[in-house]
């Protein structure tokens, strides 16, 4: 199999918190965690195609996140507020969209190292 659309995706992230970064993603937005070892955190949906990455900044590696540094959703409904509270109530900012494109189309929240996960009401495809 080469590189084509059934390949499997991480994105790795350094964060300044590990615990904190845990509670927002898994408590907050609902991911699994799928593997864990001293500094290094995996997390995701169990069926998913991707997962999520976090290590343990340290040794000149900070976390530095833009406003387009990302992570989007894509629910293909309305973005429960009930979610958004629980993201909220781990950690999580809402805050504007850098491109308002998302805003028109979701909500932007910022995790506890600084970067932008949007829950999109759009669908992918």
């Amino acid at each position: 199999m080469g590189a084509d659309g059934r390949a499997h995706v991480r994105l790795a992230r350094p964060t300044g918190d590990l615990a904190a970064a845990e509670r927002f993603w898994t408590g907050g937005l609902g991911l699994s965690v799928l593997f864990r070892k001293e500094g290094l955190l995996m997390v995701g949906w169990p069926d998913a195609g991707w997962h999520l990455e976090l290590v343990a900044a340290g040794e000149g590696i900070v976390p530095a996140p833009t406003p387009e540094d990302l992570l989007v959703v894509y629910l293909g409904e309305e973005v429960p507020e009930e979610l958004v509270a629980r993201c909220e109530s781990h950690g999580g900012t809402r805050v504007a969209a850098h491109n308002p494109y998302w805003d028109t189309w979701g909500v932007t929240l910022r995790d506890p190292d600084g970067y932008r996960l949007v829950l999109s009401t759009r669908d992918w495809g």
